[in-house]
């Protein structure tokens, strides 16, 4: 039993020295991601719509980062892509100093921003799936899903501690301070990893092409989409709804949303392996659904927490849940690409939804972001549902 006990805890340490990078990555990405719209709108004078589609930029340069990080996973290991994207990072923080110098010339510094964005995704697309691809050649397959949702509690968790920090640090130093602690993490990131033994697959000439296994991954990835335009919507704009209510602490939903959903990892981490992947996914849309409802309802800032807390806990084991079964459609050679592929239906809901739910701000109001995020997670419900109809049909 001690023994059972002891090997248990190696692997779980095992994995963390691994989704550390993810959380390294994540935070420096939270690091602005409260504040950069706001100094779009607000101190450079621009839209809405453009707001969110310089803070969609990222996610554009990470749907195209995805197959290259995939195919170097598959190819010559994780560890490359690790190295490539703490590099990334902390380029990122060179030219968020260079934007707020030039803040006085609106179109100079949204520039750099732009460029600062584009690092970013740059940077997200390599450290995506290569930490999980990482651990699970170190501790073994059978090990998925718990990987899977260590990273994600290391991605969530980081988001929501950099977010709430980041307010801060921009308040107290302004971008600067955000753009030398970008800096200063992405240094260390490079140097753990340079440290680290690579990994590599012992029969990398049977792994399929990049875009054979994303078409096996994609009727999940397009439920993933669908349910990660409820987190985009929170990670985007929660904060310009709450200027637009008057209410304070908007940064404090990323927060509540970030503990939920790390509660929901942790409590909930054997529901996956104990009644299967599109089960759980269907509950969690269900629950994210209802967060997002609550939100839209909402008629105090007190109310408007409680419906991020839900859609965290609702969002919490979507991308674990459904990435499971992704895996297993492709071979253990192919395992990068599938994660890359499946990763990409995350990019590309947070990429499409920046400018598309601005615009539905800038037309038809800001109370109507979340009615419309609810709705597009319920169409993901449905066809999530369709997926186990056909799943039971096959057996």
């Amino acid at each position: 039993m001690d023994s059972l006990v002891n090997r248990s805890e190696n692997v779980n340490l095992s994995l963390i020295t691994y989704v550390c990078f993810t959380f390294v990555g994540y935070f420096i990405i939270g690091l602005s991601l409260s504040v950069l719209p706001i100094f779009i709108n607000k101190s450079l004078g621009f839209s809405l719509v453009v707001a969110g589609l310089v803070i969609s930029l990222q996610y554009v340069s990470t749907f195209f980062l995805r197959a290259y990080s995939g195919k170097i996973i598959d190819g010559k290991g994780p560890k490359p892509a690790v190295l490539f994207s703490m590099v990334s990072f902390s380029l990122t923080g060179i030219f968020l100093i260079i934007a707020y110098y030039f803040k006085f010339s609106p179109f100079i510094s949204l520039s750099f921003l732009v460029v600062t964005r584009l690092l970013t995704g740059c940077a997200e697309g390599m450290i995506g799936a290569s930490p999980i691809n990482w651990a699970i050649m170190a501790v073994g397959e059978k090990h998925t899903a718990k990987i899977i949702s260590y990273n994600g509690v290391a991605c969530y968790g980081a988001l929501a501690i950099g977010a709430s920090l980041g307010v801060t640090i921009e308040h107290e130093f302004s971008l600067y301070g955000i753009g030398i602690l970008s800096i200063i993490l992405g240094i260390l990131g490079f140097l753990f990893a340079k440290t680290k033994e690579n990994k590599t697959n012992t029969n990398p000439q049977e792994a399929q092409s990049f875009w054979k296994v994303l078409g096996k991954v994609a009727p999940f990835g397009v439920c993933l989409a669908l349910g990660g335009i409820g987190f985009a919507s929170i990670s985007t704009f929660i904060t310009l709804y709450y200027n637009y209510f008057h209410w304070n602490n908007g940064a404090l939903c990323l927060s509540i949303f970030g503990g939920l959903f790390v509660a929901g990892r942790l409590v909930f981490s054997n529901v996956i392996n104990n009644y299967g992947g599109i089960k759980v996914a269907i509950s969690c849309l269900i629950v994210e659904t209802i967060g997002l409802l609550i939100i839209a309802f909402a008629t105090n800032s007190q109310m408007a927490l409680l419906g991020a807390g839900v859609t965290g806990l609702g969002f919490s084991l979507i991308f674990p849940a459904l990435g499971v079964v992704a895996i297993k459609s492709v071979s253990p050679s192919s395992q990068g690409s599938a994660l890359a592929g499946y990763g990409l239906f995350i990019d590309l809901s947070l990429g499409v939804a920046g400018p598309l739910i601005g615009g539905v701000a800038d037309i038809y109001g800001m109370s109507y972001i979340f009615p419309f995020s609810a709705g597009m997670v319920f169409v993901g419900l449905g066809l999530a549902y369709l997926l186990k109809v056909k799943s039971s049909l096959k057996h």
